[in-house]
């Protein structure tokens, strides 16, 4: 396991549609290994592959006391909405104002390839939000009602 650079907001792999995982073999577990101590490391909620430079759709989140390991999600399910600030760990000094449901329901693949569905609301559903736009090439500032630079 090691801890990865987190590329940065300007690099055009932040903008590019991620391919499907297809091989849940040695490289995808060390990947999502590596983005597991990399966000520890980084301090944040949640980190998308393209977010360390690997275009595939893989994202992790950790919040409320749990961590999700999610393999080529959808979000096939969505209702009402809340509006709150979100960061980024690849858009660094900067947070936005952004509108997103305040429930979803999200199906995956978990590291080995079996699928899972999971309910979020609140925190947790703006996480999975912002974590899976990442995989299509969106960042929260491309959503945002306003950007400013992060508060003191």
């Amino acid at each position: 396991m090691a801890i990865r650079n987190i590329v940065q907001d300007g690099d055009p792999t932040l903008r590019k549609k991620c391919f499907e995982v297809t091989d849940f073999g040695e490289k995808t577990q060390s990947l999502i290994d590596d983005m597991r101590d990399t966000l520890i490391k980084a301090d944040g909620a949640g980190l998308a592959a393209p977010q360390v430079g690997v275009l595939r759709r893989i994202f992790i989140v950790m919040t409320e006391g749990k961590y999700y390991e999610c393999i080529n999600p959808k979000i096939v399910a969505e209702s009402g909405k809340q509006i709150g600030d979100e960061g980024c760990l690849s858009v660094k000094g900067k947070y936005g104002t952004v509108i997103r449901p305040m429930n979803v329901t999200v199906e995956a693949l978990d590291r080995f390839g079996k699928p899972f569905r999971v309910k979020a609301s609140g925190f947790l559903a703006r996480a999975f939000c912002h974590e899976n736009d990442h995989l299509d090439g969106v960042l929260y500032t491309d959503k945002a009602i306003e950007v400013v630079s992060e508060r003191k």
